[in-house]
């Protein structure tokens, strides 16, 4: 969000993906692979110097520019070349902008879509140290908002907090590519992207017509109903698209700007499109069979004429410009192949 969003264990983000869900209606964590620091304060004192050291030797007198960030306005290289990035959701936007980073969260690793492209790519686990982010000597560190240890990071190198899904794609996009001195690649990659869109888009409503489409995941207490913005295709499907979710799911997880919603199984006819994406939630241990073998799911009309599609809960509960581009195809041949 798989922010319901957003899969690991991490201590508390704003966003914090995969901690074990409890009670009914909990929100999705779609920041599960969202990176936290953990590590002595103390350990990072005795390295302050170094740390300001290496700074200096990285960037020089580089000329830095301000950068609106979530955590206050913010002084940064004009064109960082070691960043390090916390957040997992977001490291395909420096990937796409041609800033790779040296070091991200190994939630970013797991997806086939950007493993492809963090080779030599250091990985900092699933809960990031001080000490192993001051190791690799960054001269720019990419968080959440409300990340624990901004302030420790602060003395490392410029730390820019983001809020998730504050900003849609595009905006989102240019954002990143002043923040990195890369806004040229950035208004490029939108072009691309508008152009994929348009050729696409008239081909897919009329293969869709009129029918209505779900993106759907079992859970510990029934299931989540995922929106506009919370990953899973939802960017594509009702973003770019222009699709229709059934009117509850419409109301729930769309209109309400959530992009989730939970719901009894016995609710689910109600939220339940003509065409279902869906893949098992990854945030607790439950058997999504107890969803999928059920009597209301085999009764679904989606279910029975054969459109429903399995998402790849590994690379599709992200929704940054590289995962988008991998998800598009296999969402566009899906509802192409609707009858």
């Amino acid at each position: 969000m798989s922010r319901p969003i957003r899969l690991s264990m991490f201590v508390p983000f704003m966003l914090a993906l995969l901690l074990l869900l409890g009670a009914c209606g909990q929100k999705p964590d779609n920041s599960g692979q969202a990176g936290n620091t953990a590590g002595s304060p103390a350990s990072l004192s005795q390295h302050a110097s170094s740390a300001s050291s290496n700074g200096k030797e990285t960037s020089g007198a580089a000329e830095t520019v301000t950068y609106y960030a979530g955590n206050g306005n913010i002084q940064v290289p004009k064109n960082p070349q070691r960043i390090v990035d916390l957040t997992s959701f977001y490291t395909g936007y420096f990937l796409a902008l041609g800033a790779k980073p040296v070091g991200v969260m190994q939630g970013s690793l797991d997806s086939p879509y950007l493993k492809a492209k963090l080779d030599g790519v250091q990985s900092l686990g699933t809960k990031a140290s001080l000490e192993k982010i001051l190791e690799l000597k960054p001269d720019l560190i990419i968080t959440y908002t409300g990340s624990e240890g901004i302030e420790e990071m602060q003395k490392i190198a410029p730390v820019a907090a983001i809020e998730y899904g504050k900003k849609n794609l595009r905006d989102q996009m240019l954002d990143f590519g002043k923040l990195v001195g890369k806004e040229a690649a950035a208004k490029e990659w939108i072009a691309s992207w508008d152009k994929k869109i348009g050729e696409l888009k008239p081909k897919v409503q009329a293969a869709v017509g009129s029918k209505t489409v779900s993106i759907l995941n079992p859970y510990a207490k029934g299931l989540y109903v995922f929106g506009h913005n919370y990953g899973r295709g939802g960017e594509i499907l009702y973003g770019e698209l222009g699709l229709k979710a059934p009117p509850e799911a419409q109301k729930a997880a769309i209109d309400s700007g959530t992009g989730w919603a939970s719901i009894s199984l016995e609710k689910l006819p109600d939220y339940a499109g003509d065409i279902i994406f869906t893949c098992p939630w990854s945030g607790d241990t439950s058997d999504p069979k107890t969803v999928y073998d059920s009597v209301i799911w085999k009764g679904l009309p989606a279910v029975k004429a054969g459109h429903v599609f399995q998402l790849n809960p590994k690379a599709d509960t992200y929704n940054d410009p590289v995962s988008l581009e991998g998800q598009l195809k296999f969402l566009t041949d899906s509802l192409l192949s609707v009858k």
